[in-house]
C-alpha cells in the first residue's frame, strides 16, 4: 500500500515522501492518526504540484536544519551511568539521555528525531540527530561509569581476597609436600628394619 506520509517518521520516511506499507499499517495507525494518506493518483499530484509551491518554503528549512547540524557537528557526549561490577549498565543509556545531555549543553533537540541503539555496556556509542532529511548528525556518546570508585574498591577487594585464597592453597599444598617427605624416609626405615 502506498501512503504519502504528512509528517517525518524516523524509520519510515519524511513528510511529503511517498512510502510502501502494509495495508494493516496504513489503514489502522498513519491514516486514522492523520500521519498520512492513501497516495492515489490524484493525491500525487496534488502533492507534486505543493511541492512546486513550497520549494522556495523546504529550501529555508533544509538551510535552518543545517545551521542547527553546525551547531551540533563538534558535540560530543559524556554520559554518567550506575555500573555493575561486570561493566553491565543497570538499564541502558537510549535517546532520552542523550536529548537531556543535549539539553544541559543548550541544545533543545526533540528525542523523536534522535536514533540511537540502546546502550547496555559502558563504552563508546553513536546517536544520529535527524535535523531533515538530507540533514543528518552523528554525535559521539561515551558511556561511563558512574560509580567507578566503588567498582574499583569491590574489584581490590575481590582480588585481596582471590589472593589470600591462593596463599592458602599454596601454603596447604606446601604442608602436604613436607608430610609427604617426612613419611617417605619413616616407610624406607621400616622396609629396612623388616629385611
Amino acid at each position: 500500500m502506498e501512503i504519502i506520509l504528512k509528517e517525518d517518521i524516523i524509520g519510515l520516511g519524511f513528510k511529503n515522501d511517498i512510502v510502501n506499507v502494509k495495508s494493516g499499517y496504513g489503514r489502522n495507525y498513519l491514516i486514522p492518526q492523520g500521519k498520512g494518506v492513501i497516495a492515489s493518483p490524484m493525491a500525487k499530484k496534488i502533492l507534486a504540484e505543493n511541492l512546486k509551491q513550497q520549494a522556495h518554503k523546504l529550501a529555508a528549512l533544509k538551510e535552518e536544519a543545517e545551521k542547527k547540524a553546525e551547531a551540533i557537528k563538534d558535540v560530543a557526549l559524556c554520559i554518567a551511568a550506575k555500573v555493575s561490577t561486570t561493566g553491565q549498565l543497570y538499564g541502558s543509556v537510549g535517546v532520552n539521555q542523550v536529548a537531556e545531555e543535549l539539553k544541559k549543553l543548550g541544545h533543545d533537540i526533540d528525542r523523536k528525531i534522535i536514533t540511537m541503539k540502546d546502550a547496555k555496556t559502558i563504552g563508546d556509542f553513536a546517536a544520529l540527530v535527524h535535523f531533515h532529511k538530507e540533514v543528518t548528525v552523528e554525535i559521539p556518546v561515551k558511556v561511563v561509569a558512574e560509580n567507578a570508585a566503588e567498582l574499583k574498591a569491590a574489584a581490590d577487594e575481590e582480588a585481596a581476597i582471590k589472593a589470600a585464597a591462593d596463599a592458602k592453597i599454596a601454603a596447604a599444598a606446601a604442608a602436604e609436600e613436607e608430610v609427604a617427605e617426612t613419611e617417605a624416609p619413616a616407610e624406607e626405615a621400616e622396609e629396612t628394619a623388616a629385611e
